[in-house]
């Protein structure tokens, strides 16, 4: 017989011996991997309508799914390259090792994004907010995984990484709908101090932007070297605080003044003795 009869016919014998033993195998593989993916696609829908009820942040939402299905997918992958006969040992290790490294290199990376998640799972603050974190005092316009910014009263655009911003002081000026307003006015000693009341007073109600509850009040903060200072508290809601900090200041002097209510500046006596 010819050689290379009996060649083909024996590559073709354990083609077969490979086919019968391997395509059980292989068919499971198939329907495992099908029959996971399906399953994935599955809980990733109900996590996500989990998530939405409970208004959880879209962004974070986002990122949850996309995390928990490449995560569910790996295993699935290895779970179905195993069922192969294919060791995973060593695949699971590089994998490991290469996370590892991963992970060092992007330390920094990681606080922030740690701290974007306690963010958004915990809601110190949202979108719109007024805060003051770090330094940085401003409306939030973007809350994001790795950083969050701010916008500032001189309109300059503040991006501050979450790891910090999540692990330090935040105050939140929107979380109660309203702010207290504090100016400190200062009368001379010879002024008159209910007049001055009435007068101040009188110029915090009649301000369109000033509420009136909680009412607006002036007392006694200090007696100063050169002056009696007035703690003037207005309230006002966090969009008009800038308006009412200012235009208060502006009107109350001019009340002030059309009053006859001094307001003193800083001045020294000096007594020049000869001898």
């Amino acid at each position: 017989m010819d050689p290379t009869i009996d060649s083909v016919n024996d590559l073709l014998l354990r083609g077969q011996t490979m086919l019968l033993e391997y395509a059980p195998k292989l068919a499971l593989a198939l329907l495992l991997l099908f029959a996971g993916l399906w399953v994935i696609k599955r809980l990733i829908n109900l996590l996500a309508k989990t998530l939405k009820k409970r208004e959880t942040e879209p962004t974070l939402r986002t990122f949850l799914t996309d995390l928990i299905g490449v995560m569910l997918k790996a295993i699935l992958f290895i779970s179905v390259i195993e069922l192969l006969g294919v060791k995973t040992t060593s695949f699971v290790a590089i994998l490991g090792a290469a996370g590892l490294a991963v992970g060092l290199a992007l330390q920094g990376s990681l606080g922030n994004f740690a701290g974007g998640v306690l963010i958004l799972l915990f809601k110190p603050f949202k979108v719109g907010d007024l805060i003051n974190a770090s330094g940085n005092l401003g409306h939030v316009t973007a809350i994001n995984i790795f950083v969050t910014t701010i916008l500032s009263p001189e309109n300059k655009t503040v991006i501050m990484p979450n790891g910090p911003l999540a692990g330090g002081t935040i105050t939140n000026l929107s979380t109660n709908g309203n702010l207290r307003v504090d100016l400190v006015i200062g009368i001379s000693y010879g002024s008159d101090i209910k007049k001055a009341r009435e007068v101040l007073l009188g110029v915090m109600e009649r301000h369109p932007q000033v509420l009136q509850d909680p009412a607006p009040s002036v007392n006694v903060l200090e007696l100063a070297d050169s002056a009696v200072n007035l703690a003037v508290r207005p309230y006002s809601t966090v969009a008009d605080y800038w308006d009412v900090y200012f235009q208060v200041q502006e009107q109350a002097k001019e009340a002030l003044d059309a009053a006859g209510i001094q307001i003193p500046f800083p001045q020294r006596v000096v007594h020049v003795v000869q001898s």
